[in-house]
C-alpha cells in the first residue's frame, strides 16, 4: 500500500493514542513518508517548517479503527440462502469490494475477516495492498469450518448441493485436517470454525449446542499452527468456549456464556475475545420487521444479556476485547460498524477510552500487526482518523461519516472531508 511522501503535521485537536491513556489536549502528530515521528503535546513538537498541515478543527486525532469480525461477502442477508447460494462468486466479489470501500469510509483502516465466501477476502487483501481497490488492511480467513449437521450446514441432504462456497463440512479429525490444508494453499491467515450453535437456529443448533468435537477442534489447531496460521471460533456455549481454549484457539468469537473456569483459561493464555454484540441488539430491535420468529428473537435477547455480562467481566478481569460484529444482515447492515463502539459505551459499561482501545490497539493485536498500526505512536504507520468533534464526550460521532475530516492509511487521505476538497493538499497547507 502506498505511503504519503514528505512531512505532514496534524494539529489543533486532542490526541487519543489508542493505548487507553488519557487524551492529550492541543496535540500534534507528525509523520514522515507515511510513518509517525511525533505524537504528543503541540508545544513540545519539533519544528516542521516545510510540512503540509492538516487542521483537526479542535476535534479528535486518533488511530484508524479496526473491525475485528468483518464479513466482506455478507450483503443485506435476510434468509439463509442469501449466504451461500444466492449469488455467483463473480457478483459476490463485487459486493465485497463495495463493502470494503464502505468500511474504509467509515473510518476502519484495518479489518480481520470473520469468514468469507469463496475465499474472496484473500484476493481482496491483495487488491487493497496493491492499491487496486480502496479498503481496510485485511487479515483474511476464507471459508469457514463446521461439522456436518452443525450451525452452518443447513442445506438438507436431498438438495445434494453441500455448502461449497461458504464452509468446509467436516466429519471427524481427518476431515478437519484436510480442510485446514486446503485453506493453507489459498493463503488465509485465520482459520474460522464453528464449535457451537447460535440463537439463529433454535430448533437444531441453538446457542447452548456444541457443533464440533474437541478432537476435531484440536486437529484444526494442530494443523493450522503447524503452518503458522491462527484459529478462532464462533463460541457461545459454555463448554464450547472451554473446549476451544483447551484446544489451543488463538481468539474466541463471542465468548457469550463464559463461566469462571473459562475465564481463568482465557486469562492464563491471554486469548482475546470479540463479543460482537450489536448484532444481537439489532436482531431484537428490528427482527420483527424482517420476520424473525419470536423464538429466535428471544434467543438473541438471552445471547445479548449473557454476552454483555461476559464482555464486561473479561475486560474488568484484565482480558482483551476486540470490537467488530456480524454486519451485512438486513437488520444490521454494513456501514453501521461504529454502533458496536457506541453500544459498548452506552450499554455494556466500557469507558470511551476503553472502547476506543478495544477498537484500535486490541484489533491490531488480534491481526498480529500491532507493531504497524493500532496506536498513534512513533514508528507506526500513519493510519489515522481525524474527527470534527470530541468523541470522548460524544462517542456517537464515530457513527457519523460526515464528521470525519480525514481517514488515512500510511498518511494518504482515503476518505473524509478533505477528499471532497479540490486541491486537497494546497488547501490543507493553507490551513497552517
Amino acid at each position: 500500500m502506498k505511503l504519503q511522501s514528505g512531512t505532514t503535521l496534524v494539529k489543533n485537536g486532542q490526541l487519543i493514542d489508542g493505548t487507553g491513556t488519557a487524551a492529550v489536549p492541543n496535540a500534534a502528530v507528525i509523520f514522515q513518508d507515511g510513518r509517525i515521528t511525533y505524537a504528543g503535546p503541540a508545544p513540545a513538537a519539533p519544528p516542521t517548517p516545510d510540512a503540509r498541515v492538516i487542521d483537526a478543527k479542535g476535534g479528535t486525532i486518533m488511530p484508524g479503527l479496526v473491525e475485528a469480525h468483518f464479513h466482506a461477502t455478507y450483503f443485506n442477508i435476510e434468509e439463509l440462502q442469501d449466504l451461500d447460494i444466492k449469488y455467483p462468486v463473480e457478483y459476490v466479489s463485487m459486493l465485497a469490494a463495495v463493502n470494503a470501500k464502505l468500511a474504509l469510509e467509515c473510518g476502519y483502516t484495518a479489518a480481520r475477516s470473520g469468514g468469507c465466501l469463496f475465499n474472496v477476502d484473500v484476493w481482496m487483501m491483495k487488491a487493497i495492498e496493491n492499491n487496486l481497490i480502496p479498503g481496510p488492511r485485511l487479515s483474511p480467513s476464507g471459508r469457514e469450518i463446521c461439522s456436518a449437521g452443525g450451525l452452518m450446514d443447513w442445506n438438507p441432504e436431498f438438495r445434494k448441493i453441500g455448502m461449497e462456497g461458504l464452509v468446509f463440512i467436516i466429519n471427524g479429525v481427518e476431515d478437519a485436517r484436510r480442510a485446514v490444508r486446503a485453506l493453507v494453499k489459498d493463503g488465509i491467515e485465520w482459520v474460522k470454525t464453528y464449535p457451537t450453535g447460535d440463537a439463529a437456529s433454535p430448533d437444531t443448533n441453538d446457542h447452548h449446542t456444541l457443533c464440533m468435537t474437541f478432537e476435531e477442534m484440536h486437529a484444526v489447531v494442530q494443523t493450522a499452527h503447524n503452518h503458522k496460521l491462527k484459529v478462532t471460533g464462533h463460541c457461545r456455549a459454555t463448554q464450547g468456549i472451554k473446549n476451544a481454549l483447551r484446544a489451543g484457539y488463538d481468539c474466541i468469537e463471542h465468548g457469550t456464556f463464559i463461566d469462571d473456569e473459562g475465564l481463568e483459561l482465557l486469562l492464563q493464555r491471554d486469548v482475546p475475545c470479540v463479543p460482537a454484540l450489536y448484532f444481537e441488539k439489532a436482531s431484537i430491535l428490528r427482527g420483527p420487521e424482517f420476520g424473525l420468529p419470536q423464538s429466535v428473537i428471544d434467543g438473541h435477547q438471552e445471547t445479548l444479556d449473557g454476552g454483555t455480562a461476559s464482555a464486561l467481566r473479561i475486560l474488568r478481569a484484565g482480558g482483551r476485547i476486540g470490537l467488530g460484529g456480524d454486519y451485512g444482515f438486513g437488520w444490521n447492515p454494513h456501514g453501521d460498524y461504529a454502533r458496536e463502539i457506541t453500544f459498548f459505551v452506552k450499554d455494556v459499561g466500557f469507558t470511551p477510552l476503553e472502547a476506543i482501545m478495544c477498537a484500535t490497539k486490541t484489533g491490531a493485536e488480534i491481526m498480529g500487526r500491532s507493531h504497524e498500526f493500532g496506536t498513534v505512536e512513533p514508528g507506526k504507520l500513519a493510519d489515522l482518523l481525524i474527527v470534527d468533534g470530541d468523541v470522548l464526550n460524544d462517542i456517537k460521532l464515530l457513527e457519523d461519516r460526515s464528521r470525519f475530516i480525514a481517514v488515512m492509511q500510511g498518511g494518504v487521505i482515503k476518505a473524509g472531508q478533505l477528499t471532497r476538497t479540490e486541491h486537497t493538499w494546497d488547501n490543507a497547507t493553507k490551513m497552517g
